[in-house]
C-alpha cells in the first residue's frame, strides 16, 4: 500500500513538473514571438518559424545591418579623409580621439597615431582652438573663428603629405598660415571641428595688393607731368578751354589723391614702424580736435557731437594717422545723418580681454543715419569696395576732402588701427539702426597711475 502510494505520488509529482515546463515553454515562446513582431530587423512580421528559427534570422539580419553600418562608417571616413579641408573630434578631456590628413597638416600634428587618445595641447599648442573648442562645448552651438596659426616647420610637414599640397598655395617655408575654424558640438561632450586653410586666398590677396601698388608708384609721375602741364595751361587759356583744363585738373588732383591713400595702405600693412611715429596722446582731446575741423560743415547741417569723454584715455599713437581715422569716421557719421541729429561718440576705458594686466580705451561713434546694408557688413574695409549706394558718396569735385569717394576710407583706417594693435569692427546699433563703429587701441603703460 505504501508503495502504491508513493507510486502515485511520483507520477502527480511528474505530471505537475512536466505541466509547469511546458506552461513556462508556450510563455517564453510566446513573449518571444511577441518580442521578434515588434523589433524584427527584417520588418517581417510572418512569425510562424519556430523561434529558434527566429532567433537565428534575427541575428542573422542584425549582422548584416552591422556590416553595412560599418561599410557606410569607412565610406565616410574615407570621404573625410580625402576631403580638402580638416577635420577634428576631441572628447570632453580635450583628447584627440581622429584627425583626417588635412588636419595633420594644417595643425603640423605628426605625434599622433590612428586610435591613440593625446591631449590636443600635446599635439597641437593654439591658443585660438582651444577657445573655439571650449566655446562651442559651453553653449553647444555652431561656433566660428579665424586666426593665424604660427609654426617653424611648414615645408618638412607638406614632404610628409604631399597630397595636401593640392590644397595650399606652394610648400615655401613661411612661418604662419591663415585657418577658420568652425566648431560643432556632437554627443558625449565630444566637439567636431572643421578647419578651412586660408593661406592660398591670403596670398592671392597679397599678390593683388602688390601688383596694385606696382601700378600705384608707375602712375604717380605721369599724373605729377600731367598735374604741372595742366597748371601751365591754365593761366594762357579762355573760356571754353579754360574750363575744360581746370576740370581735368580736378579730375587729376582726386586720381592722385587716390594713388596716394593707395600707396599709404600698402606702407602700412609691409612695414608699419616706417610709417607710424608714436606719442603719447588724449584720445578724448584728439575726438574733440577732429569734431573742431568738422564743425563748420555739422553747423551748416545742424547735427551736433553728444560726446562722452573719459579721464584715462591715454594712448600711445600717431597723431596725424589717428586724427586721419576720426576724420573719416566722423565724416561718414555726418555724411549720412539726416539734418537736426546727433552723432553720439562714447569713450570708456576697460581691461584688455586678452591681458588683464593691461587697459585699453574703447570708442563707439553711432550715427543717426539708415545704417549699414547687412550684406555689405563683411565687405566695408575691404579696399575699393562700393556697397549700398545709399552710403556711397558721389565725389565731390569741389572738395579737398581726401576721403570723398575713393573707397579706401575705411580700409585706411582699419590698417592704421591695426598698426596701433587696436581693433575696428562696423556694424548697425540694435536700438538707434544708425551705423555704428566700434574700435579699441591699447592704452598707454600705467596710464592710471599717472591720472
Amino acid at each position: 500500500m505504501f508503495n502504491d502510494m508513493a507510486t502515485l505520488d511520483f507520477f502527480l509529482g511528474l505530471a505537475l513538473g512536466l505541466s509547469l515546463y511546458l506552461w513556462q515553454q508556450y510563455y517564453f515562446r510566446s513573449q518571444l514571438k511577441k518580442i521578434i513582431k515588434v523589433f524584427s530587423a527584417s520588418g517581417d512580421r510572418n512569425i510562424s518559424l519556430s523561434p529558434l528559427s527566429l532567433i537565428r534570422r534575427e541575428l542573422y539580419l542584425l549582422d548584416q545591418k552591422r556590416r553595412e553600418l560599418e561599410q557606410i562608417e569607412e565610406n565616410w571616413r574615407i570621404v573625410v579623409e580625402q576631403a580638402p579641408i580638416g577635420y577634428l573630434v576631441v572628447n570632453g578631456d580635450n583628447q584627440l580621439i581622429w584627425c583626417n590628413s588635412e588636419a595633420q597638416f594644417l595643425l603640423k600634428i605628426d605625434r599622433w597615431r590612428f586610435g591613440e587618445l593625446r591631449l590636443l595641447l600635446e599635439l597641437v599648442r593654439s591658443y585660438e582652438l582651444d577657445q573655439l573648442i571650449e566655446k562651442t562645448r559651453q553653449t553647444q552651438k555652431k561656433q566660428e573663428k579665424e586666426w593665424i596659426f604660427y609654426f617653424t616647420k611648414y615645408a618638412s610637414s607638406v614632404e610628409k603629405n604631399p597630397a595636401a599640397t593640392n590644397s595650399t598655395a606652394s610648400s615655401r617655408i613661411v612661418n604662419s598660415i591663415e585657418i577658420k575654424g568652425y566648431g560643432f558640438p556632437l554627443s558625449n561632450n565630444q566637439v567636431g571641428v572643421f578647419l578651412v586653410n586660408l593661406q592660398p586666398l591670403v596670398e592671392l590677396s597679397q599678390s593683388r595688393d602688390r601688383a596694385f601698388s606696382d601700378l600705384a608708384h608707375e602712375l604717380k609721375t605721369p599724373l605729377t607731368s600731367i598735374s604741372l602741364v595742366g597748371e601751365n595751361l591754365l593761366n594762357r587759356l579762355q573760356n571754353p578751354e579754360y574750363r575744360w583744363v581746370e576740370q581735368m585738373l580736378k579730375e587729376v588732383t582726386r586720381l592722385s589723391n587716390l594713388v596716394q591713400e593707395w600707396l599709404d595702405i600698402s606702407r602700412l600693412q609691409d612695414d608699419p614702424t616706417q610709417v607710424i611715429n608714436y606719442e603719447t596722446l588724449d584720445l578724448c582731446e584728439l575726438i574733440v580736435s577732429v569734431w573742431g575741423i568738422l564743425e563748420p560743415i555739422a553747423k551748416k547741417k545742424q547735427v551736433t557731437l553728444n560726446h562722452h569723454p573719459t579721464v584715462n584715455s591715454i594712448i600711445e599713437g600717431d597723431k596725424s594717422r589717428l586724427m586721419q581715422v576720426f576724420l573719416n569716421l566722423l565724416d561718414n557719421a555726418l555724411k549720412h545723418s539726416p539734418p537736426n541729429s546727433t552723432i553720439s561718440v562714447n569713450v570708456t576705458v576697460e581691461q584688455s580681454e586678452t591681458n588683464h594686466n593691461k587697459t585699453q580705451a574703447i570708442v563707439d561713434i553711432i550715427d543717426s543715419g539708415s545704417g549699414f546694408a547687412e550684406s555689405d557688413l563683411p565687405y566695408v574695409f575691404e579696399r575699393l569696395y562700393r556697397g549700398d549706394k545709399s552710403r556711397t558718396r558721389s565725389p565731390d569735385l569741389n572738395s579737398n576732402n581726401i576721403f570723398s569717394g575713393s573707397g579706401l576710407g575705411l580700409a585706411i583706417a582699419k590698417q592704421i588701427i591695426s598698426s596701433h594693435k587696436g581693433s575696428i569692427q562696423a556694424q548697425n546699433h540694435p536700438k538707434h539702426h544708425g551705423a555704428w563703429v566700434h574700435l579699441t587701441l591699447p592704452c598707454k603703460r600705467n596710464s592710471l597711475k599717472e591720472n
